[in-house]
Order: structure tokens, then C-alpha cells, then sequence
């Protein structure tokens, strides 16, 4: 029956009820539906109930968590991230006071206030792969209890705006623009790890991607995740400063970026095809190496996330700018007005 093929997914869709409606099968729509909850109740519960092992939740001896060195009482519900852990003091020179200012390694974060908001400034370093750690950090210290080592019963929403640099992929994005990822594209795979990707991942773009580009890399499937539709509005709406984008997240800078200096591109051609593709309107944006990751995983834990960046490369164009400090100021300027 259809609805043994479902079960270990625990997914309704809108297609598997037009479907089961379409045959008829009310009895077993109900069914399915009964399941469903079934399943969703006594894996929210038995995960609340666990106890995480040191191994897996690591806590330093001051009480803090392991690689961000924060305390749960430090961190705001409005975060705004950033790569470089120099502009955490770039961001948070705009504070009209500062709480707390805590650095591990290449994670820096500032907590304070701004126009009576309290907001915390994290860096996360460069990559997916970092992002990922700071995700589940900063969730840790919102909805597990550090003592106890149990999901806290209450679920705290933290709303997260990442502020980076990025490669414009298109003539309507040049040097200067600042573009939102209000889909993010990730040609990495940290996502996969995790479970029910299914319910946040956009399969049909994926699959229009997957041809389109004729996707060259064996073994690494690209994946697609919206940003949270409300923090988009919040920060974009239509203010007309910021462009919205379809932004890939590359797990690296060189080739994953289509850059080639000694050795030689897997696929020379994936640039030109990359900048071609369009699907239901939509055009690829902009090049980073971060949003995928936080939106994705942003998205399971039940946060708000959204990546907005300045471009400072025009991949078309071939030019590059470096001295970008001022122009990335304004759009933190914005992003601390609007969150």
C-alpha cells in the first residue's frame, strides 16, 4: 500500500494528501494522519527526555559551551553573524552599550544593546563546516539545559542575520549590491547528515538544478533551502535596497567557486552554466560560502535565519574590490535598524 512507502518518512505534503483524496482513500488519509502525530509526539518526547552524553554535548568548566566560550545568560534572542572575527568589534562599535565580549579561537561574539534592542554579534569563521558548529552552539545554549543535559520543554526562537562578503553571478548584481539569499543553494553537504531534510529542501529546484548544470561532481549532490519568509520580509520587504538572490553557499573558495589558478576545474564550463540557469524566473545570484548551512540547519532546529551580503567580486566582469569596509557598514547599519 502507498502508505507503507510513506511511514519512515513521517512526511505530509500537500501532493501525498491531493494524492490519497485522489484515490479515494479517506480511510487511509486518516490513518496516515493519525500516524504522523503518533510518530512526531514520541520523537519530540523521547528526545526532551534524553540525557546528552559529555561526548556529544561538551561543556567547558565555567559553564560555558565548548568552542564559542558563551554562557546560555549572554546570548540575545536577535543575532547577527559574520565571518571575520574583526568585524564582531566593526558591528558592535554601533552598540549603545556592551554586556560581554567573549573569543575562542576564530569565534568572537560581543552581546549588547542598540536602540533598546539586545542583540548578539557572532563570528563564525569561513566555510559551512563552521557555520555548522555556531548553529548548534548558539540552539544549545537556547534550548538545552547545560546542567541537566536535557532539551529544555519550551522551544526559544532565536532569529539569526548572517552579514558577509560575496561574488556577484549576475549583471544585475555588481560590485556594490547588496543581495539576500532568499534561497540558498549548497554545494556541500552538511545538510545530509541530519534527518527529514525532506520538509525544508526545495526538491524541484534541486532537480532542475541537477540538470540545467549537468552536475559534474560524483558523490556531492547540491541541495536547496528557502530562508525564513518572515526575517526576509523583516529585512528586505520592500525597502528596494537590497536585491533578492539565489545564493550558493561553495565548500570552498578556488574551484568549488569556479576559480582556477594551478590545477585544472573538474567542469571549466559550470560558471557559464550556473549563470545561465533559471527556473520559474529565478536566477543564481551570487557566490558565499555560509547560508546554505545556516538556513538549512537554521530551519530543523526551528529558527529564524537569513543571509544578506555585499558584493565585492563581479565574476562576469572579472574585477574585485578590496577595500570594501565602508560599503559593508551600511549594510550592517541596516541590518541593526531592521532586526
Amino acid at each position: 500500500m502507498y502508505i507503507k512507502s510513506l511511514h519512515h518518512s513521517y512526511l505530509l505534503t500537500s501532493a501525498n494528501i491531493v494524492f490519497l483524496i485522489k484515490q479515494g482513500d479517506v480511510t487511509e488519509f486518516l490513518y496516515f494522519w493519525r500516524v504522523i502525530i503518533y510518530f512526531k509526539r514520541n520523537r519530540t518526547m523521547s528526545t526532551q527526555n534524553r540525557i546528552i552524553p559529555p561526548s556529544e554535548l561538551i561543556v567547558n568548566d565555567d559553564g560555558s559551551i565548548f568552542h564559542l566560550h558563551l554562557k546560555p545568560e549572554q546570548l540575545a534572542d536577535k543575532i547577527v553573524l559574520c565571518g571575520d572575527p574583526a568585524r564582531v568589534d566593526m558591528i558592535a562599535s554601533h552598540f549603545d552599550s556592551q554586556e560581554c565580549s567573549v573569543s575562542n579561537r576564530e569565534f568572537h561574539s560581543i552581546t549588547g544593546t542598540y536602540r533598546g534592542k539586545r542583540i548578539t554579534v557572532q563570528s563564525h569563521g569561513i566555510g559551512c563546516d563552521n557555520i555548522e558548529i555556531v548553529i548548534n552552539e548558539l540552539d544549545a545554549l537556547a534550548n538545552i539545559d547545560l546542567e541537566t543535559r536535557q532539551v529544555r520543554p519550551n522551544h526559544r526562537k532565536l532569529t539569526m542575520v548572517r552579514v558577509g562578503t560575496s561574488g556577484g553571478l549576475q549583471p544585475d548584481t555588481p560590485i556594490g549590491t547588496y543581495v539576500a539569499a532568499h534561497k540558498s543553494i549548497g554545494f556541500e553537504g552538511s545538510l545530509f547528515f541530519y534527518a527529514n531534510t525532506e520538509e525544508i529542501r526545495d526538491l524541484p529546484f534541486e532537480a532542475a538544478l541537477k540538470e540545467q548544470l549537468q552536475w559534474p561532481i560524483k558523490g556531492l549532490d547540491p541541495y536547496v533551502v528557502n530562508c525564513s519568509e518572515s526575517l526576509y520580509q523583516q529585512i528586505v520587504g520592500d525597502h528596494g535596497d537590497i536585491v533578492p538572490g539565489c545564493t550558493i553557499a561553495a565548500n570552498g573558495f578556488y574551484a568549488p567557486q569556479g576559480r582556477q589558478l594551478r590545477l585544472p576545474l573538474a567542469d571549466p564550463t559550470l560558471n557559464q552554466k550556473i549563470e545561465a540557469f533559471e527556473f520559474e524566473g529565478q536566477r543564481i545570484t551570487n557566490f558565499e560560502m555560509e547560508s546554505a548551512a545556516l538556513s538549512g540547519i537554521g530551519s530543523l532546529l526551528g529558527h529564524d535565519t537569513l543571509t544578506v551580503c555585499y558584493i565585492i567580486a563581479g565574476r562576469q566582469n572579472l574585477n574585485m574590490n578590496t577595500n570594501y569596509k565602508q560599503g559593508i557598514d551600511g549594510l550592517i547599519e541596516l541590518v541593526l535598524e531592521r532586526i
